[in-house]
């Protein structure tokens, strides 16, 4: 079993939780609530703000320049990609840059990415890893299994495109690469005495990553 497996399976009732969460279904069948979605569109660009800086601290956190390299790879996909392109997506739902800019960020956004933070600093390169994680590599995971639903492509739901960009080759081909790089840093460091150690943050992780949806969630609800 690999290292990402052992994750999962250590973490199973997080992973489902985060996995398999309303919303995620939501957006498979196109009933999740306009409101739900344009909340987490916003913080989600916040996110992607605090997740850069975490993709630079790996730059300082990497032992070897290959780490190094990688991790500028993935910091500028974030600034230079991820972020026009959610610029593009929000536009198409009325959502201008100075929208995306001033609004505060929620409490579920700002726990989640202080937490990985956090355990980068106090940590290494794979306890950031394992900590990014579940973004990066779950995202993946969440799109190819909504990708596969009967009304996930229907011209009649709104939210195919979101849909579509994380199931789509580049993504995947991401997360694939981090995947790699996740377990080659395993081998190197996941001695038998830390991995409960970081199943104890893979967990947590998790855990906020579901906070995130169920945010958006509650903003739809709100909004009925």
């Amino acid at each position: 079993m690999s290292f990402w497996e052992r994750l999962k399976t250590e973490a199973s009732a997080e992973w489902r939780a985060y996995t398999e969460h309303p919303f995620t279904n939501g957006l498979a069948d196109g009933s999740l609530a306009e409101a739900a979605f344009r909340y987490y569109l916003v913080q989600d660009y916040l996110f992607l703000i605090e997740f850069a800086r975490a993709y630079a601290l790996s730059v300082y956190k990497s032992p070897k320049l290959a780490d190094m390299r990688e991790a500028a790879a993935g910091l500028s996909a974030i600034l230079d990609v991820e972020m026009n392109l959610h610029v593009t997506l929000c536009a198409g739902w009325g959502l201008s840059p100075s929208d995306l800019e001033q609004t505060p960020p929620a409490a579920e956004m700002l726990a989640y990415t202080r937490y990985v933070l956090d355990a980068g600093m106090r940590g290494d390169l794979l306890a950031l890893k394992v900590a990014l994680a579940p973004c990066v590599i779950g995202y993946a995971e969440i799109a190819k299994r909504l990708a596969a639903q009967p009304d996930a492509d229907a011209a009649t739901n709104p939210y195919r495109g979101w849909i579509a960009e994380y199931a789509g080759a580049p993504y995947q081909e991401v997360a694939a690469k981090a995947g790699a790089h996740l377990e080659r840093l395993a081998d190197l460091y996941a001695t038998p005495a830390r991995e409960a150690e970081l199943i104890a943050i893979f967990k947590e992780a998790t855990r906020l990553e579901a906070d995130f949806w169920e945010m958006g969630w509650r903003a739809g609800q709100r909004a009925e």
